[in-house]
């Protein structure tokens, strides 16, 4: 039944990244779950706190990815075993991607604006994921034929335009663009040929002498965030649970 499953449903050697990305983004909505119950006051589930520490889930989400990934490295793309370690590792990703923000900021800011970041990094993740299966790969090598890939300097040099295209992109402010565009070329050139965002290390370096430009980057950065803020809040506020308000500030 799982070789009839693998051989016509998914790719050969996709199954375990199947089951990586699909107990990844159920852990995560699970998870999402349990600590809002939590916050909210309902259920049985409570904080794990042994000896009054607040044991957070990225703890066990560090050693599921650890024991899941150097398992799935030495059991290959097949069989119970690599299939069990891609579950581990989704599992252990999901738990540790959820709590993102805490980690980038050492604090737990879980539900405040800055935890937003957890869920968009989840989200993204997911995305590349989700990619990966579909069958796209790195800086476009599967969109090269049999004979370009022989050619040597023809395969180097798509792999370096990509690359500069994906690191302009990035250097541009671009953060999700350039991440997708490693693995959908097109991303990142137009990433690559728009304008930067403000504050980016290209709109510091090459707008500096372009009052215009800067300007332009402003204008549109503004009216970007203004169309896309609120419907991407209220996404992640659906999926992630709504941050709480900060304190008002005392008289």
């Amino acid at each position: 039944m799982g070789h009839w499953f693998s051989a016509n449903i998914v790719e050969p050697g996709k199954l375990p990244t199947l089951l990586a990305l699909a107990s990844f983004v159920l852990t995560f909505l699970i998870t999402r779950t349990v600590t809002r119950l939590i916050r909210a006051g309902r259920g049985p589930f409570r904080d794990v706190t042994p000896g009054g520490v607040h044991i957070h889930h990225v703890v066990p989400g560090v050693v599921l990815t650890v024991v899941g990934g150097f398992g799935a490295v030495g059991s290959g793309r097949h069989g119970l075993t690599a299939a069990v370690c891609a579950i581990l590792f989704g599992i252990g990703a999901g738990l540790v991607l959820d709590e993102f923000a805490l980690i980038v900021h050492i604090d737990d800011v879980y539900w405040t604006e800055e935890g937003r970041q957890s869920v968009e990094v989840v989200i993204v993740a997911a995305a590349l994921a989700l990619l990966v299966l579909s069958g796209f790969s790195p800086l476009g090598v599967d969109t090269l034929t049999p004979d370009e890939r022989q050619d040597r300097a023809t395969f180097l040099g798509t792999l370096v335009l990509n690359f500069v295209l994906v690191l302009v992109t990035l250097l541009k402010g671009k953060l999700r663009m350039a991440l997708i565009g490693t693995l959908v070329p097109f991303v990142a050139v137009f990433g690559a040929v728009r304008l930067a965002r403000p504050g980016s290390p290209w709109a510091r370096r090459c707008y500096r002498g372009r009052p215009k430009a800067r300007a332009r980057a402003r204008l549109r950065s503004y009216r970007h965030d203004r169309r896309w803020d609120r419907p991407r809040r209220r996404f992640q506020d659906l999926i992630g649970g709504t941050p709480d308000r900060p304190p008002a500030p005392r008289s």
